[in-house]
Order: structure tokens, then C-alpha cells, then sequence
């Protein structure tokens, strides 16, 4: 493993001054796979005093003491170095109750989540690696530290945290994992919403249907309206699958972004409320994407999403059964409205939804979507998107021709803006001008 020279600067004054250090951790697997790592932790036996003594000369972050862990500032970023320690006693399943420094690396590496991150590097000792994460990671397994339920009892974050792995890396959650990881899922209710959401934005955006449909109880514990999806027949020839395995196809089929992603497992979880059979039986789902857009918005603030994000998937989630004409008037106005980026991943969320039905068949509104699709990407090459900013007159300017400063003044904007978009007036000064004084005298 090739250590970074200003990685390499700090072990070297630790081990001078008679101490070992370690890169440990996500460094260590990330080199193991062939990525080149983004951040080095390290790990040493000075005790934490210490390692604030040894690096004086430069800025510390000295928040994580009390645990051990003394970050140096570096020109390249922080490094942070712990001592080796044990844990115990996690009363709320996130954060232990007392921490007992070691002497030896394998102890620290006994406390850690999975094999593929219990492992140490050191130039003069060369690999650390007890649990047999190397192995682990040939075989693409991830595998928990010795018994996975006490690892999961610590640190409820680590059952979302493990899903991600084995997203990002492409591994086979171990037999014995996986079923602590379900049977321990309730711990995860005590977790802060905030980590959660951002846990599963980064699984949402690497996974593959198989791991969704895997890990379906996990997901129902953090988003339990999921839970009435599981196993729901939806009687419909369209459909082949229940409401659950469908939106795991769906999401699988979306290109891996964390806003479309989550808009992709929540654009059907209100289907189960929404269910009506017609007198053959059939299922029917009338006004499902509002309701699902509504619990989609609900879910979200429980998640406490940043609101930008929030309000993206909600409206692709609304839409998501919305099917446009490929007209320019149509397209330029939905383009003036919502932008490019919103109508590319609409039209992507449309197409994966009508693949994900399972059925095989070819949809006939799959080539509308994409006729539509490249009107709106030719219209915005060519023309931008028209909106009121770009419109060739202002406030000012009907103020000037009389117009009085109340809301009426805006909506005249807007049907100014309307008559450009329908191709009815040019976006010149002086025809949207004279359109305005023409509706002020009448």
C-alpha cells in the first residue's frame, strides 16, 4: 500500500517518537480494491494527550478526545488518529458508554463493523488483518466483526451503513449478517433521522433490485409505508409484479442519482391506499401519483431532507403519470415551468416505470416519452428555457405604460410570458408592449 508523503510525515513522527501507527480502515480497503482512497485515518497506541504533544505545530480538532481520536489539519485535509481502543455498554445502540485504550492494533481492529474495514496497514509491519477482511474482499462477502448481532446492538447505523457496502462494492451480504441486520431493524428507530436519510440516499443511488428486494425489511423499518407494498397483488394483466418488487425494479432502472433514485422508490407507495377492482376484478389505481406524492412529501420531512431535494422527488413523484404531447408549445411551456433537469429525469422515471412492469411488453407511450424527451433537449439547445427573467419586458415597464404595482401587474407578466411560449408574440419590447397597452385600454 503506498502511503501519501503527508500521511506518511505524521506516522513517521509517531513512530520516532516509539509508537506505532497504522493506516487504518476505508484507506486500507479502498487500496485493497484498487480505488485510490480520499481520506487516511490512523490509528496508533499514544495515548491522546500525546498525539495532542506530538503535533502541537499544527491546528488540532480536539472534539473527539474524550474518545481518542485527535484530528491534525493538514494542507491536504484532516487526518484523524485514535488510539487503540476497545468500546462497550452502547445504551442507546449508537454511542458507548465508555471506551478502554489498548496497547495492541488488533483490539482496535475487534471493535470495527465488517472484516473489509478491520483492517491495518503499516510500512514497517505491513497488513493487520484479523478478521480476514482481504479474503472477504476477494470473494466479494461482507461479513460482520464475530457476532453480528452484538455489532449491531452497538451501533444501530451500522445495519444501514452495511446495505451501502454492499451497494457500492457489489458483495453478497454474509447468511449470518443479513439475518442480524433483519432481526436487530428495530433498533434503527432510535437512530437520528438525519443519519438515516443519508444513509439511504447513498444505498438508493448504488443498488441493485436484487439487494432492494433483499433487504426489504430494513428498508420498511426506516420507511414503514413501504411495509404495505411488500407482497401487494396489484390484478392487473400490466403488472406482473407486486407493488414492492416494482418499485425495486423501477429504482434499479433510474440512473444512479440520489433525487430520482429516491423518487423511484416512492413513486408507487401510495398505490395500496388508492386500490379499487372494477366488476372483471381488475385493479385500478385512480390518482395514485398524488397520493403518493403526498406521503412522499410526509415521508421526506420525517427524514428531514433538505428541502430542495424534498420538493424535486415530490414533483416527480406527482408527475411521474403526467404523458406530454411532443409539441413546441407544450414542450417550451413545461420546459419555461419546471427546467430541463426536472423533464430529463421525469421522462427517465416514466421510462423505467413503464419497464418495470415486468410483463415484457413494449409500452406504446415509451416513444412518446422519448419523442418528447428530445423535443425538450433540441428546444433547449437552441433556445434556452424561457422564463420570466428572460422576457423582454419588466414591472418597470407596464408600471410605465400605467399599469398600477399590484398582483395584477404579475399576472399580466405571466400571460405576456404565455403568448411567447404558445409561439403567439415574439420576445421583442415593443409587441409585448403594445399586447399590454392593448389589455390595459380594454
Amino acid at each position: 500500500m503506498k502511503i501519501p508523503a503527508y500521511v506518511q510525515t505524521l506516522m513517521d513522527r509517531l513512530e520516532n517518537a516509539g509508537y506505532q501507527a497504522w493506516a487504518v480502515g476505508g484507506c486500507v480497503r479502498d487500496d485493497a480494491l484498487g480505488i485510490e482512497p480520499h481520506d487516511y485515518d490512523l490509528c496508533s497506541s499514544a495515548l491522546p494527550d500525546r498525539l495532542a504533544e506530538l503535533f502541537s505545530d499544527h491546528d488540532l480538532v480536539r472534539s473527539g478526545m474524550k474518545h481518542g481520536t485527535v484530528g491534525v489539519i493538514t494542507p491536504q485535509g484532516v487526518v484523524e488518529i485514535t488510539t487503540f481502543r476497545t468500546e462497550g455498554d452502547y445504551s442507546d445502540n449508537r454511542h458507548p458508554g465508555w471506551v478502554r485504550f489498548e496497547t495492541e492494533v488488533e483490539a482496535d481492529l475487534s471493535r470495527r463493523d465488517f472484516t473489509v474495514n478491520a483492517m491495518a496497514y503499516s510500512p514497517i509491519r505491513g497488513y493487520a488483518d484479523p478478521f480476514g477482511g482481504r479474503r472477504d474482499l476477494a470473494s466479494r462477502r461482507l461479513r460482520a466483526v464475530g457476532d453480528p448481532v452484538r455489532r449491531f446492538q452497538e451501533d444501530a447505523l451500522r445495519i444501514l451503513r452495511g446495505a451501502r457496502f454492499a451497494a457500492r462494492f457489489g458483495m453478497t451480504i454474509e447468511p449470518e449478517t443479513l439475518e442480524a441486520m433483519v432481526s436487530q431493524r428495530q433498533l434503527m428507530d432510535s437512530l437520528a433521522r438525519e443519519r438515516v436519510f443519508s444513509e439511504l440516499t447513498q444505498f438508493f443511488a448504488l443498488t441493485d433490485r436484487e439487494l432492494l428486494v433483499k433487504l426489504a425489511p430494513v428498508l420498511c423499518q426506516v420507511i414503514p409505508e413501504l411495509g404495505d407494498c411488500r407482497g401487494f397483488d396489484q390484478k392487473n394483466p400490466n403488472h406482473l409484479y407486486d407493488v414492492y418488487t416494482h418499485i425495486a425494479d423501477v429504482t434499479a432502472r433510474l440512473p444512479r442519482d440520489p433525487v430520482i433514485r429516491f423518487a423511484g422508490i416512492l413513486h408507487d407507495i401510495g398505490k395500496p391506499r388508492c386500490m379499487s377492482l372494477d366488476s372483471q376484478g381488475k385493479g385500478h389505481f385512480y390518482g395514485h401519483a398524488k397520493v403518493s406524492a403526498a406521503m412522499a412529501e410526509d415521508i421526506l420531512r420525517r427524514l428531514k431532507a433538505p428541502n430542495a431535494f424534498r420538493e424535486d422527488v415530490v414533483w416527480l413523484v406527482e408527475h411521474h403519470m403526467d404523458l406530454y404531447d411532443p409539441e413546441p408549445k407544450l414542450v417550451r411551456r413545461v420546459l419555461s415551468r419546471h427546467g430541463i433537469e426536472r423533464v430529463r429525469m421525469l421522462c427517465a422515471l416514466q421510462k423505467a416505470d413503464l419497464g418495470g412492469k415486468g410483463t415484457g411488453k413494449k409500452a406504446d407511450r415509451a416513444d412518446t416519452i422519448g419523442e418528447f424527451l428530445r423535443l425538450a433537449e433540441g428546444l433547449n439547445a437552441r433556445e434556452g428555457t424561457m422564463t420570466l427573467k428572460r422576457l423582454a419586458v419588466k414591472g418597470n415597464d407596464l408600471m410605465a405604460l400605467g399599469y398600477p404595482q399590484t398582483p395584477a401587474l404579475g399576472k399580466t407578466l405571466n400571460a405576456l410570458l404565455e403568448k411567447v411560449l404558445a409561439g403567439e408574440l415574439p420576445n421583442e419590447k415593443q409587441p409585448l408592449l403594445e399586447q399590454a397597452r392593448q389589455w390595459l385600454e380594454e
